[in-house]
């Protein structure tokens, strides 16, 4: 496992704060309650495809708790796990995407991301977040199936959108900065 250095905990830092302010920029989606299109959602992909696995799942769990506990005066937990899986398990394939390393610009990294993120998606929305309302609150089974849905189908257009416009730009910019060689 890689070893977490001063550039994943920074990296750790900002996410969380950016997901976080993010937390009340939505649109909501009146087709099922309390469930929206999130930027958010893009900000934590990138974290987690730009820093792996362990930052991903950080900024999605702590970035998720924080806003609810500061915009909502309460965390629903049920919602905290699934955000860190997404994160979780896009970061480990945050070697494939090679964004660092200026590759994110061609299709087939591009692909694998989002094939990577809806995966990620459907396993923390279909699954993870229904089960838990469920075991946690004793949510209807029908409403929490259907926020589930709903949620996946917006979080993966949302990062397929904007998490990949935010890799493509980064990328190009990390690739030529990582071409810079020393003068002697």
């Amino acid at each position: 496992m890689k070893k977490i250095g001063i550039k994943e905990v920074v990296a750790m830092g900002i996410g969380t704060a950016l997901f976080v302010v993010l937390t009340n920029v939505q649109i909501p989606i009146i087709i099922v309650p309390n469930t929206g299109m999130q930027p958010r959602m893009a900000v934590l992909a990138f974290f987690a495809a730009v820093f792996g696995p362990v930052v991903g799942g950080v900024v999605g769990f702590l970035g998720h708790a924080l806003g609810d506990a500061i915009f909502y005066s309460s965390v629903w937990w049920s919602w905290v796990f699934p955000e860190a899986v997404v994160g979780a398990v896009i970061g480990i394939f945050a070697g494939k995407f090679a964004v660092k390393e200026g590759g994110f610009t061609n299709a087939r990294n591009i692909i694998l991301f989002n094939i990577s993120q809806a995966v990620a998606n459907a396993a923390a929305w279909i699954i993870v977040a229904p089960v838990l309302d469920i075991l946690f609150y004793k949510e209807p089974v029908n409403k929490v199936f259907a926020q589930g849905a709903v949620a996946f189908l917006l979080n993966v257009v949302i990062i397929g959108i904007l998490g990949t416009l935010l890799l493509v730009a980064y990328s190009r910019i990390s690739g030529k900065s990582s071409d810079l060689k020393a003068e002697e």
